[in-house]
Order: C-alpha cells, then sequence, then structure tokens
C-alpha cells in the first residue's frame, strides 16, 4: 500500500471539530392561547444553512402544560465554531394535540440570535423578546450556553512498537504512526502525525498532547483508527499494519500498559501463511488533563475589541468608476465593504457596547490635503468609534466622498494605534483585534514588522485581508507560519498575524453570503488559539462567573457590564 499523502500530511491542518455548547431554554410572560388553563408551551430550534440560508428544524425541548414561564429541561446540544455565524431561531408554540405538525398548534412568538450572541452575553446568559404577532407582546426567551466538559480535556499519549515488520532492504524498519478518528458517515479524517524513529523494529515514540476532541469529536466510544508505516525518502512509505482504540479505551489504561496487535489485512488474507500479527504496539501513558477553553475567559466577562482599517491609497482606483476597489455599487457590496461585514458581524457578538474605532489609511484629508496614515473614518479623531458594524459601513461610505486617494501603503501607523490601548489593558479583561484591508504593496515593511513584533507580547490579534488582483508577497511574509517575523534581531513572542487573499474564498457563482462566510472562517479560525496562548503565557485565569441566574422569581436588577475605561 503506497501512503505517499501521509507522509506530506500536516497534523495541524486537519480541521478539529468545534466544541460543544449546551443551550437551555426559558421563557416568561408567554401569550395565553387556552380559554380554560394556560398555555402548554414547547419550543423548537431551527438553525440556518450558510449557503441557501434555509431555516432547517435542529430539535424540540419537551411540552410542559398550563404553565406562561416555563424552564424546559431538553437541552439543545451545538457545534461552536468561532469563526462562523451561528443563525438560530427560536419558535414557541402552544400544543393543543399530539400531532407532530406544526401548522396544527398556535404559535406564541419566535426570537432570532446567532449562538456568538449567547456565548458573548454576561454570563452566557441571553434575554430577548418574542417576536412574530404585530400588536401583541409575547413575552421573554432567555436562553444559557453551557460549554461540554468533555470538549475541554486533552490527553498526553506515548506510544511504543515491539517486533514491527522488517521492510527496509538493507536495514530496519523507520516506522510512524499515523492517528485517525472516524465520522458520522464511517470515513476517517487524520488527526495526529508521530515523528519517524529511525532504524529500529522496537521504537519508542515521543509522547504527545492533543485535544479530545480532535480525537473523537467528545464521542468516547467512537473508532480510532491507528496505521503503522515504515517511512521512505521518496514519500511511498510502506504500510506495516493497523489497529484499532477508543478514547475511552485509552483512559482505562491509565494505570496498566495496554498492548495492541498490529494487523496487516493482506497477510491476514492468505490462508496458507501462519500469519499472527506485524508487531504490537503498546500504550505506556494516557493523562488526561481539562484545560481552560476560549468560551471560559468569554464567560469569564472577557471583552472582544474590534477595529478595522482600511486602505485609501490610489491603487485601489478612482471609486467613481466601476473598475476601482472601493467602488460603491447600488447593487452590490464592494470587497472592503463585503471583508469588514464578514469579519465584524461575527465579533461583534463579543463587545457587550458595539461600538467600533473604524480608521483609514493613505489618503489626503479636508480642508488642508494633509496625508494621513493613520485618520478616523467618521471624521473625529477625538472619538473614532462607529455604533454597530453598521455605522462602521456608513462611516467608510462617507469617507469615499470627502478623502482623496493618495498613499504610500503603511500599517505600522494603525498598528501602533491599537498598541497603544492593548499596552493599557494587560490583565485578561479585554483583548483586541485589528483588520486592516488593504489592496497591494506595503511600503514600511522594517516599521510594520518591528509593530509586529511589540505587538505580539500583547493582548491582540491581526488579521490583513488582501483585495484585489495584486501580488501579497509581503502580506505572505507578515503572516509567520512559515517562519516566525522578526526585527532588527527580536523574534515575535508569537505568532498574532493572519492573512489571507480574499480573491481565493469568491464564490465562482457570485453567492456573496458564500464568499464572506468563507473569508470569516479562514480568518478567524486562528483567533481563539492566538487569544488563549496569550492567556497562557502571562497565567491568566478567566474572571469569576456572574452568579447564577435563578429563573424564577425574576431579578429586581440585572448586574451592569463594566466597559471599557478608555476609548480609542
Amino acid at each position: 500500500m503506497n501512503m505517499a499523502c501521509i507522509g506530506d500530511a500536516d497534523p495541524f491542518t486537519a480541521a478539529i471539530p468545534a466544541t460543544k455548547v449546551e443551550l437551555t431554554v426559558s421563557c416568561r410572560n408567554l401569550l395565553d392561547r387556552d380559554t380554560f388553563s394556560k398555555s402548554d408551551p414547547i419550543c423548537v430550534l431551527y438553525t440556518q444553512g450558510i449557503a441557501n440560508r434555509e431555516w432547517r428544524e435542529f430539535g424540540r425541548t419537551e411540552v410542559i402544560d398550563n404553565t406562561l414561564n416555563p424552564d424546559f429541561v431538553r437541552k439543545f446540544i451545538l457545534d461552536y465554531f468561532f469563526e462562523e455565524r451561528q443563525n438560530l431561531r427560536f419558535d414557541l408554540y402552544d400544543l393543543d394535540s399530539k400531532s407532530d405538525n406544526l401548522s396544527k398548534h398556535d404559535f406564541l412568538g419566535q426570537a432570532f440570535c446567532t449562538l456568538g450572541e449567547i456565548v458573548g452575553s454576561l454570563g452566557s446568559r441571553l434575554e430577548k423578546p418574542l417576536i412574530g404577532i404585530p400588536g401583541k407582546k409575547c413575552g421573554t426567551i432567555i436562553v444559557r450556553a453551557e460549554e461540554l466538559s468533555n470538549c475541554r480535556e486533552s490527553v498526553m499519549l506515548q506510544f511504543c512498537g515491539n517486533k514491527l515488520d522488517k521492510k527496509d532492504f538493507f536495514g530496519k524498519s523507520d516506522p510512524f504512526l499515523v492517528f485517525y478518528r472516524s465520522n458520522e458517515d464511517g470515513s476517517y479524517t487524520i488527526c495526529h502525525k508521530t515523528e519517524v524513529v529511525k532504524n529500529t523494529l522496537d521504537p519508542v515514540w515521543q509522547a504527545f498532547k492533543i485535544p479530545v476532541r480532535a480525537l473523537c469529536n467528545g464521542d468516547y466510544d467512537r473508532s480510532i483508527k491507528v496505521e503503522v508505516y515504515d517511512w521512505d525518502r521518496d514519500g511511498g512509505h510502506d504500510f506495516i499494519g493497523e489497529f484499532s482504540t477508543s478514547y475511552r479505551e485509552m483512559s482505562r489504561s491509565q494505570s496498566q500498559f495496554h498492548i495492541y496487535e498490529v494487523l496487516n489485512p493482506k497477510k491476514k488474507g492468505k490462508k496458507k501463511k501462519k500469519y499472527q500479527n506485524s508487531g504490537t504496539v503498546t500504550l505506556l501513558s494516557c493523562l488526561v488533563d481539562t484545560e481552560l477553553s476560549f468560551l471560559d475567559y468569554i464567560r469569564g466577562g472577557t471583552q472582544i475589541n474590534f477595529t478595522v482599517a482600511i486602505d485609501f491609497t490610489a491603487s485601489n482606483g478612482n471609486p467613481s468608476q466601476p473598475t476601482s476597489l472601493h467602488y460603491m455599487s447600488p447593487y452590490q457590496l464592494n470587497d472592503y465593504a463585503m471583508a469588514l461585514r464578514a469579519v465584524g458581524e461575527i465579533i461583534q457578538d463579543y463587545d457587550s457596547d458595539k461600538m467600533f474605532p473604524a480608521l483609514g489609511f493613505g489618503a489626503k484629508l479636508p480642508p488642508d490635503g494633509r496625508v494621513s496614515h493613520e485618520f478616523a473614518l467618521n471624521g473625529n479623531p477625538q472619538n473614532p468609534y462607529c455604533n454597530g458594524i453598521e455605522g462602521v459601513m456608513e462611516a467608510y461610505y462617507q469617507s469615499l466622498k470627502s478623502v482623496r486617494l493618495y498613499g504610500p501603503t503603511h500599517f505600522s501607523p494603525v498598528i501602533n494605534h491599537v498598541a497603544r490601548y492593548a499596552s493599557a489593558v494587560t490583565d485578561g479583561s479585554q483583548y483586541f483585534i485589528l483588520l486592516i484591508i488593504s489592496d497591494g504593496v506595503i511600503t514600511d515593511m522594517a516599521q510594520t514588522k518591528e509593530s509586529i513584533v511589540n505587538a505580539a507580547s500583547l493582548p491582540m490579534s491581526i488579521i490583513i485581508v488582501g483585495v484585489g488582483p495584486a501580488e501579497f508577497d509581503e502580506m505572505i511574509e507578515l503572516d509567520g507560519d512559515e517562519e516566525r517575523i522578526s526585527s532588527q534581531g527580536r523574534y515575535a513572542e508569537r505568532d498574532i498575524v493572519q492573512f489571507v487573499p480574499f480573491r481565493d474564498y469568491i464564490d465562482r457563482r457570485g453567492n456573496h453570503i458564500l464568499s464572506m462566510a468563507r473569508l470569516a472562517k479562514e480568518v478567524l479560525a486562528e483567533i481563539p488559539d492566538q487569544f488563549l496562548s496569550y492567556m497562557r503565557t502571562r497565567g491568566i485565569k478567566p474572571g469569576p462567573l456572574p452568579p447564577p441566574y435563578t429563573p424564577c422569581p425574576p431579578p429586581a436588577v440585572h448586574p451592569l457590564l463594566t466597559r471599557r475605561v478608555s476609548r480609542i
């Protein structure tokens, strides 16, 4: 069996499944639709597809008889992705019969939100008015989110081999292991590859740490397949054999070794041979650890502060011309607006006051025509904050009408701008994300590198989206995935930059909603790990959870969320 692709596989590129979140639903002051008693409510949850925007029923709670203030017991368990906008709809009905057909029951109201809104609310508890019946107050819905604990475990595993098959003509084998988790449809996804141990049939591999959700997506009994290969320099690695296990089986081995027979199905199928196995692999140790997660910090009150910086250099083209990257078409968003909305609409769920500073660079400003690389899109340098993503979009469009596109393209001033505020709040209560959208060549590369190296020790991440057809070699270099960025001999403490060219994510059929979802998924996927790396290296623990919510009676006063001490 030639498995050349295995040797090239990067064990960290396999998408780790999201953590799972459990939603609990309560309602207050529902409409009473029954004549002789109170309503018998049920809650139905719908999720929305990204591409076709269709609502699909996800699940239903139980029915609670004769109440207008239900606290439903049956939970909804959803996969949670920080990098996706996961739209939810909760419909309430008064059940009048045993029919599963909802049209035969009385509609009591509905609420729309995102999963990010729920987990980003104080204490991961969202309260919203129910709507949907004109002229009627339909009551309120309360949704609480809790991360399932088995998604937060990681496990340290160490294996050794014994008497593995000899595959090399002049020497012994060079064995390595490849781990796969099984998917719902029976297929397998690679989730880890060990190092190669050279020239031995009795290898001892280094211990490695892996999230439990990467091994089994939280299902302890799900099959984990392990394949054993002999490494070859040309990439055509020889298959030695395989074995299967499960996380539950491995976790039982904490007190004793567990030995697996390595079997090669082809050899086993030849009846004449007295084939027993191709050696054994022993699980030497299995140490389970529960790690703090991104959601622990969000529930503990950490705020995500979002700043956008937009390139107003002349290379974008005249905004009044359809060929310009800044062209304001009445029919569709330009690439700048799409990138801004795609990222901003997701991050805004984690920012309680929804006020976002919006900056521009590379333009001549009225009235005197001075060139600025750090100006407020709303024209107010003392308060560059815009109300919500819609406010940022409006300020962007107004700027296009008032400033003159010029140059050159300097990134360092806007990076330093956000870094000044990040440096003032290093206690873990706030984390800053800067989105830079630009069309091309950076002209202050040395200063930008220095700014990024300085910012890498602060609670901030930088997302760079390249728009248009240019080559983005400098931006790729800033990303730091291939080589850690450095300035004057100093290396960045951690990787805080994620760069993507928007053109790689544009849907060929012109579906802009899909293009925006793809872009957001790519640029935001690294943020939780960058966030956690800052918190861990600083030894910062999540803030205390707010006091638990008691559904009945409702509290007279809701605690207020403490907000930023300063404005950018």
